[in-house]
């Protein structure tokens, strides 16, 4: 089965937005082998908009020839030959966000035509819908005609969250559906789509079914398609942090090909990785915000499959650093109960606690701890 922890893998759209090559497709699949990401998970490597010829050839949707010469069947196979899997992206309306075709009325032979070129992943955007027409409905119809091929494709919905899709998007056969609008590179597009947007959702999600708060930006510094000032380090860290905790899929947006030794070490991080894909397929929820003055702290907490749970101490105020602390029986534990507690950046073990966790936390950094109850003495 699909998706059975939250789908990894990269979305060209972030960085080369119009400008997607199969050269440019190829050689990240190259540096996914290369930089270590397949290796802890990476897997799909998807083509967002603008792959698409400008009419369809005897009703069937095609490629452009100037960006992909050698064909789409061509690419996903070599993406297969790297051990990966390929996706692609098309819309529920009569034309895609960018103004190329689209699948609406078209639904069957487009999902045979994806089987047939090898496609494991269809995005599926929400533009040019037809006035009226109920927007679950063209999920359903995709769905349907994905199953029916028989070639297991996972489906991502992306109608940013207008339908409120974690009620009804599983019963399409979607492994994944959009919460939110677009993300851009910027503290300000982070606060708002992951802190502020996400809680209350975790009901929703579990092993193939996900929320989806859009790819991560992590890496961009600014640069790319949808760059908005760009995030500083400790801003990425805290964003890939609250992904992990949200059981949300790691798509990365950056230029793999060329990533710094920060953006490597947020991105390939074992410990909080293994956060995101914990079999238990638990979805993180808000403990808690703290107000000191206008300075905020924020916790979030995951439960995990071997009885322990991942935290995360946001700080989401101006100020140089302050104290954010984690109280055990806001997590369920009894405050008597002694704890161990691992950082999981640092990779260093912290010790016996009881009663409460409390560490010093950067302006917009995180300490991102895995709590692990210990027996009573």
């Amino acid at each position: 089965m699909l998706a059975q922890t939250p789908p990894m893998g990269w979305n060209s759209w972030n960085t080369f937005g119009p400008e997607v090559n199969a050269q440019v497709v190829m050689e990240t699949a190259d540096a996914f082998v290369r930089e270590g990401l397949s290796e802890v998970g990476y897997e799909y490597v998807v083509i967002d908009d603008l792959w698409e010829a400008d009419e369809r050839v005897q009703g069937r949707l095609t490629w452009d020839v100037e960006k992909f010469p050698d064909g789409i069947p061509a690419l996903a196979e070599y993406v297969h030959g790297k051990g990966l899997k390929f996706g692609i992206y098309s819309c529920a309306g009569s034309h895609t966000c960018a103004g190329k075709p689209a699948s609406y009325g078209y639904e069957e032979v487009d999902a045979l035509t994806w089987a047939e070129w090898g496609v494991d992943y269809l995005k599926y955007d929400f533009c040019y819908a037809p006035p009226g027409v109920d927007g679950p409905m063209l999920y359903r119809r995709m769905g349907q005609a994905l199953r029916a091929t028989g070639r297991p494709i996972l489906f991502s919905v992306c109608e940013w969250g207008r339908h409120k899709p974690w009620e009804w998007a599983a019963s399409t056969g979607a492994h994944m559906w959009r919460t939110t609008g677009d993300i851009q590179d910027a503290w300000e597009s982070v606060l708002n789509i992951g802190f502020e947007r996400q809680s209350g959702l975790e009901a929703y999600a579990g092993p193939g079914h996900w929320n989806d708060p859009d790819m991560l930006v992590v890496g961009m510094y600014g640069q790319g398609n949808v760059a908005r000032g760009g995030c500083t380090d400790a801003e990425y860290r805290s964003h890939f942090s609250l992904w992990c905790l949200l059981a949300s899929p790691l798509m990365i947006g950056c230029d793999v090909r060329a990533m710094n030794g920060v953006t490597r070490g947020i991105l390939l991080n074992r410990e909080a990785i293994a956060v995101n894909q914990d079999p238990l397929g638990r979805q993180g929820y808000q403990v808690g915000t703290v107000f000191h003055g206008r300075q905020a702290a924020d916790v979030w907490a995951k439960p995990l499959a071997d009885g322990s749970i991942a935290v995360g101490l946001f700080n989401l105020g101006e100020r140089e650093r302050r104290r954010v602390t984690v109280a055990w029986e806001s997590l369920g534990l009894h405050d008597r109960r002694p704890c161990r507690v691992r950082d999981l950046w640092a990779s260093d073990d912290l010790g016996l606690h009881r009663g409460d966790f409390s560490t010093m936390v950067g302006s917009h950094d995180v300490a991102l701890i895995r709590i692990t109850p210990q027996p009573c003495e």
